[in-house]
């Protein structure tokens, strides 16, 4: 059964205003006209008249070939016709030869991507039949080779990303008519995201009606937009048995309550919440959902996730959530996924432990708040992690780990707080080992995950009036130890990292008032380098506006050189050695107060005689960690603050630089 089917007085007014159009090509539109030029106000008047199986798909194989037991094609086939021209997608569609009435993945890429062969492929040598739309239009690859045989058309419509021909970006919100929208008024038939949610419930259709899959297992999974796209097809098509929603599908926060008091909350209009934000579509999801994203994620924020998934219940929710990074997971989230389908999909005697229960305690004795962690012990746990922030930026917000202990059969860990102005927000990740044939697809070793997976918590959160009301006492103090160097990069994010010339770490520990650094004080740090090499050291401030609202973000940059060495060697910094990369600015910053990342690397941006140079690096050579990070000299002021909650403008100048580095990181990966 699928959701949101016209009732019959819909289909009949629809039959009746289709009989009254003359023969031609109107007579073939897949979507009914507006009755008395009225917009949709709801997702049932939205999707009012559309059937995904109706129509027929008129779906052609453009290109085959095996590789590795693999059967892959390139597809196409049709959405619909708008505005008299028929709208097709391209994609790719893999399967292990051989394979009959298989479970189904299909995978909605993310904003300025493809369709990605290296996924089906991925998937299919795991025993699934998978589909990879390439929605967004732009040019699909085999290998390194460009597809050069037919691609998406939208017709007279457009739904890429970025958009080819029209200067309105219709996924930004607009609603308003134009030559490429289907309707003459302002409608949410007229957003991208409608008409990207028609060709996913035409994907759906597609491969119920290919003899490889079971019609009756056939999940979705996405990646940024695409992860909106998941749970919006979640939420309108009950075909779909699993989703797996990644960096996408949070939700806006519009209601008044500071129940998530570090969300960041967006102007959206009545007709947008009501047919084309994720409210909508949540209320509706019924089938199982594993939330896959970072704590950091500028698309999907964690704040509003916390808040507009509450009503969604735990018996079919699971959460993986990576700490530290920003639109992307670590191997072991991954490994969740792929767990996830695997017992939801059928294909595998594997049941997901529960979400582990959490308590944020704040009337303690000794006013420090506690997080107590129940996690499922139905699999042997490993490890649990507790991490909290006291900063309301969700973006640029450092998370702690309050090393939690076990006591009895539960995890507990004090969490002190600096200050009474800020929020309190925590969450809890429980490792778990992964059964036999998984383990290999998590092997990160320094990290204490390798062969494991992890299940999160949901947050809790607490604001300045709930803190006080409870008796919280404000008990942390600053430590000059940033990082002893005793958990590795445990506290840092890394990128790059199977590449020696070009790996990178960055921690957002900077900005904790904890760690932050005194002023006129050096930062000074330890480190092993067993060939001659150099160090960028890049502090990148105000990210998105966190410190100092309205103005941009800025990076500074110094190049640190070091000798080839089987011993520890120091490297030092201090401020008035930053230059920043943008020409523009002339003056080291005035203090560290503003810093909200710091990066090392052997490569990177930086500038010497006045010429900002990009160092492609050397390679590393010896073990890449560092020690005893810490300040040196300086003072502290009397009050330090986290920072300021998100401001909607500041996101909104900052996130296509967002999309545009996440999209080169990609490609790094790729490589």
């Amino acid at each position: 059964m699928m959701a949101c089917r016209p009732c019959a007085t819909n289909r009949i007014l629809a039959f009746i205003l289709l009989a009254t159009i003359p023969s031609g090509p109107l007579a073939a539109e897949t979507l009914p006209p507006l009755i008395g030029g009225k917009a949709p106000t709801n997702l049932d008047e939205l999707w009012a008249g559309f059937d995904p199986r109706e129509e027929p798909l008129e779906d052609e194989v453009l290109k085959e070939w095996e590789q590795d037991g693999v059967v892959c094609r390139v597809v196409r086939y049709r959405v619909g016709v708008f505005k008299g021209a028929p709208a097709t997608i391209a994609a790719f569609f893999a399967f292990p030869k051989g394979g009959t009435k298989l479970p189904a993945i299909l995978e909605l890429h993310g904003g300025g991507q493809s369709a990605s062969l290296a996924s089906v492929v991925t998937w299919a040598r795991r025993g699934y039949a998978a589909l990879s739309l390439n929605w967004g239009g732009n040019r699909m690859a085999i290998g390194r080779e460009a597809w050069a045989g037919p691609q998406t058309d939208w017709g007279r419509l457009d739904a890429t990303h970025p958009p080819q021909r029209n200067t309105a970006n219709h996924f930004a919100g607009p609603l308003a008519p134009d030559d490429y929208t289907l309707d003459a008024v302002e409608s949410p038939r007229n957003s991208n995201w409608f008409l990207v949610l028609l060709a996913a419930r035409r994907a759906v259709t597609f491969l119920e009606q290919q003899s490889e899959v079971d019609a009756a297992r056939i999940g979705v999974r996405g990646h940024s937009m695409g992860g909106k796209l998941t749970i919006n097809l979640a939420g309108i098509d009950r075909r779909i048995r699993v989703a797996v929603p990644s960096c996408g599908g949070s939700g806006d926060i519009v209601d008044g309550d500071a129940s998530v008091p570090g969300g960041r909350r967006d102007a959206r209009t009545a007709l947008e919440l009501a047919c084309i934000s994720d409210n909508a579509y949540l209320p509706r999801v019924t089938c199982p959902v594993l939330w896959l994203s970072p704590t950091n994620d500028f698309h999907a924020h964690i704040d509003a996730m916390a808040w507009n998934w509450r009503g969604l219940p735990d018996d079919r929710l699971r959460f993986s959530i990576s700490p530290h990074l920003n639109h992307r997971h670590v191997d072991e989230h991954a490994v969740t996924e792929w767990l996830w389908f695997e017992q939801h999909l059928g294909k595998a005697a594997f049941t997901m432990p529960q979400t582990p229960g959490i308590d944020l305690q704040l009337e303690t004795t000794g006013g420090v708040p506690r997080v107590v962690v129940t996690p499922d012990r139905t699999q042997p746990v490993r490890r649990v992690d507790v991490y909290y922030a006291i900063d309301p930026h969700a973006l640029t917000r450092f998370w702690r780990d309050a090393k939690a202990v076990e006591v009895d059969d539960r995890w507990q860990a004090d969490c002190p707080v600096m200050n009474l102005d800020e929020p309190i927000i925590a969450f809890a990740n429980v490792v778990y080992d992964a059964p036999e044939p998984y383990r290999a697809a998590s092997q990160m070793t320094d990290n204490g995950l390798a062969g494991g997976f992890v299940i999160s918590s949901r947050l809790r959160s607490a604001g300045p009036a709930a803190l006080r009301a409870a008796g919280v006492r404000a008990t942390d103090r600053p430590d000059r130890v940033v990082d002893d160097g005793t958990r590795g990069w445990h506290d840092w994010f890394r990128l790059n990292w199977g590449h020696p010339p070009l790996w990178a770490a960055t921690t957002r520990k900077l900005k904790d008032p904890k760690w932050r650094g005194p002023d006129g004080a050096r930062l000074a740090f330890e480190v092993i380098c067993e060939r001659d090499n150099e160090l960028i050291l890049t502090f990148t401030t105000n990210s998105w506006g966190a410190m100092v609202p309205g103005k941009p973000p800025i990076d500074y940059a110094v190049a640190k050189p070091l000798r080839g060495s089987p011993d520890w060697q120091t490297v030092s910094v201090r401020l008035e050695e930053l230059v920043a990369t943008d020409p523009a600015v002339t003056a080291p910053p005035a203090d560290w107060r503003t810093v909200t990342e710091f990066t090392i690397s052997p490569s990177g941006t930086t500038v010497r005689d006045g010429t900002k140079v990009k160092v492609d690096g050397t390679a590393w050579v010896g073990p890449r960690a560092i020690r005893d990070l810490r300040w040196e000299g300086g003072e502290y002021p009397r009050h330090q603050t986290t920072g300021v909650t998100p401001d909607p403008h500041d996101f909104r100048r900052n996130f296509d630089d967002a999309i545009r580095r996440s999209l080169e990181q990609e490609k790094l990966d790729a490589k």
